[in-house]
């Protein structure tokens, strides 16, 4: 027991007392202290105790579309957090090729009583899909909020990165470093997260670098690493120096296509990612990219969320969060 004491008190950065008083039921413990103490006996893989486990205040859906590209991954975590510590359950929903449908997850959580559902670049990101299926989840009452794709046809709280000024930021660094061959290599327009990088994109070209014809310095693909791979190549065989691409994994498929073509990146060829997914600080080179506030993100979200089941009307409105740019090993001065 002294030992288990220990590690939770160090994991949780409390004393040894705070963790008894905690597991034991006392009171005298600050919410933040219980809660740190919790997640400690979570991360160490020890079983709560009985007492210790709060009665859930409701079913909330999380819908991802894939886990495979870690944003999302990131986001479930953030999300799930905020959720069980306002004492909701979260069940995550994750879709994937050939298997269950968003709409069957909804209809499904439907038929469970769920209290809410948090959509993640869901079908309202995809312009090409009917908006209709969230009119009729807004008529049968229940309370939804979406994240990162706004449609003015949904009658929602929707909370995005600001792509835009992502692509503000990726294209200032590389002209700072002397780049005027910039590419921009993402995924398929009709998600609205694509749309807006690309239409930033083009308005920074044309008018930051006096290029015309800048269809020659956009390439479209898949939001993985092979997708990122194809889009870079077809930039890099047209002579560009720089490129920033619409997800991390993207940006590492264009550093393959690179030194698949005998390119070193930073030194030939400089690539930019967008997410900050948290191991691209440790790839080879360390990939600078354009951070998403995804802690922020979801607080907002959640919180939105839970006020809605508590009966306050939510916006039919779009927060924007901006984006950071973090800089490291994989871009450099134009040679």
């Amino acid at each position: 027991m002294a030992t288990r004491l220990s590690d939770l008190a160090a994991q949780a950065g409390v004393s040894t007392a705070t963790v008894s008083r905690v597991l034991s039921g006392k009171v005298g413990v600050s919410a933040e202290s219980r809660q740190a103490v919790l997640a400690a006996l979570d991360v160490l893989g020890y079983e709560r105790p009985e007492r210790l486990r709060s009665r859930s205040a409701g079913l909330v859906g999380l819908l991802v579309p894939e886990l495979e590209n870690p944003i999302f991954p990131a986001f479930v975590q953030a999300i799930e957090g905020g959720l069980s510590r306002k004492g909701f359950t979260p069940l995550l929903c994750t879709q994937s090729p050939g298997g269950t449908s968003e709409d069957e997850y909804v209809e499904m959580l439907l038929t469970r009583d769920a209290s809410g559902i948090v959509f993640v670049s869901g079908l309202h990101a995809d312009t090409t899909a009917s908006m209709e299926r969230y009119q009729r989840l807004r008529s049968r009452g229940l309370p939804f909020v979406l994240i990162n794709g706004f449609s003015p046809d949904v009658d929602a709280t929707v909370f995005s990165c600001d792509d835009a000024a992502g692509v503000d930021l990726a294209i200032g660094h590389l002209i700072s470093l002397g780049h005027r061959r910039i590419g921009l290599a993402t995924g398929p327009q009709r998600f609205v997260p694509a749309k807006r990088k690309l239409d930033r994109f083009a308005e920074a070209l044309r008018s930051r670098l006096d290029i015309a014809n800048v269809d020659e310095s956009i390439s479209l693909s898949l939001f993985t690493v092979e997708g990122g791979q194809t889009a870079a190549g077809a930039l890099l065989d047209s002579g560009h120096t720089a490129i920033v691409c619409g997800s991390d994994i993207m940006a590492l498929g264009a550093i393959r296509a690179a030194r698949a073509r005998g390119l070193a990146v930073p030194n030939d060829v400089s690539v930019i990612g967008f997410d900050d997914s948290k191991l691209v600080a440790f790839t080879d080179p360390p990939l600078t990219t354009v951070r998403q506030p995804v802690g922020a993100i979801a607080d907002a979200a959640v919180n939105t969320l839970v006020a809605e089941i508590e009966g306050v009307v939510g916006s039919h409105s779009e927060m924007l969060f901006q984006p950071e740019l973090v800089v490291r090993g994989s871009t450099a001065p134009a040679r």
